[in-house]
C-alpha cells in the first residue's frame, strides 16, 4: 500500500507544467566526470551540517532519478518528496527506493520552481543539487522556495562535490572543466561555468527579495571555499514571524 501511495501521489500532480528552462543543456564533457566518485553523499553530510533540518516535510526540487533523494533518504530516515518536470526520471528513481526498501520514505510530485504546488509555511527542508540553473526563472523560483518554506526552515541550492569530496577527485573534475573551456564544445562549457559562480548567485537571491541569505563557494571550476568544496550554494532559511 505505501509504494501505491507514492505513485498516486506522483499520478496526483501530472498534469502539472513541466516545462523547464534548458538555455544551458549539460555539455557533453559532463560524462566524463561520471567516473570520478558519486558526489551525492558528501553533499548531503553538508545538507545536514548547515541545514540542521528538523524532521518533517522535506523536498529535493529538481531531483531527477532521486540521486541527491535517495541518500539524503538514507542518511536522516526522514520521508522526502520529489520534485521535477520529468515523469520518467522520477519513476526510475521511485523504482529504485523500492529496490532499497524506501518506497514509504519517497514520494514523487511533477512540478517546476517557478509554480510549486505546496501551500504557504509548509515545507521544513528543501534543498536542490544542480536544477536552479536550469529553471526558466530563478528568481521566481526562489520567490516560491521561499514562500513554501515554513518559518525558521532552511533551503540549500545550487551545485557541487560537497565539503568532503576527495581532493584527488576534486582536482580532476576541475582541471577536466578548465579543459573543456579550449576545447570544441567551449561556448557551452563558458555558459556553464559564467552561471554557476557566486556572483550569479547572489544576483538571483537578490532580486528575489530574499531577506537574508548567504553564498557558499567559488564556482564550478573552483574548491577554494572549505565550507563545500567546489561549486556554489545558496543557503537560506525564513525569517520567524515577530
Amino acid at each position: 500500500m505505501r509504494l501505491l501511495f507514492s505513485v498516486w501521489v506522483f499520478l496526483l500532480f501530472s498534469s502539472a507544467s513541466v516545462c523547464w528552462c534548458q538555455e544551458t543543456a549539460s555539455p557533453e564533457g559532463l560524462r566524463r566526470e561520471a567516473a570520478l566518485p558519486n558526489r551525492h553523499r558528501f553533499v548531503v553530510e553538508d545538507i545536514i551540517k548547515y541545514c540542521k533540518p528538523q524532521k518533517g516535510f522535506w523536498v529535493d526540487l529538481g531531483a531527477g532519478r532521486g540521486q541527491l533523494t535517495i541518500p539524503l533518504v538514507e542518511a536522516a530516515e526522514n520521508p522526502v518528496v520529489m520534485l521535477d518536470p520529468d515523469e520518467p526520471a522520477m519513476v526510475a528513481g521511485l523504482r529504485i527506493a523500492r529496490e532499497q526498501g524506501l518506497e514509504d520514505r519517497l514520494f514523487a510530485v511533477v512540478g517546476v520552481a517557478e509554480s510549486l504546488p505546496f501551500p504557504d509555511n509548509s515545507v521544513d527542508l528543501l534543498v536542490s543539487r544542480g536544477s536552479i540553473f536550469f529553471w526558466d526563472d530563478p528568481v521566481k523560483g526562489l520567490q516560491e522556495v521561499y514562500r513554501v518554506l515554513r518559518p525558521g526552515a532552511p533551503a540549500y541550492i545550487g551545485g557541487g562535490a560537497g565539503s568532503g569530496f576527495p581532493q584527488e577527485a576534486t582536482d580532476e573534475l576541475i582541471r577536466m572543466r578548465v579543459e573543456q573551456l579550449e576545447g570544441s564544445d567551449a561556448a557551452r562549457w563558458r555558459r556553464f561555468v559564467d552561471l554557476r559562480c557566486p556572483k550569479q548567485m547572489d544576483q538571483w537571491a537578490a532580486e528575489a527579495g530574499l531577506p537574508q541569505y548567504t553564498v557558499m563557494g567559488q564556482g564550478a571550476i573552483s574548491a577554494g571555499d572549505p565550507r563545500v568544496g567546489q561549486g556554489v550554494w545558496l543557503l537560506f532559511h525564513k525569517q520567524q514571524k515577530k
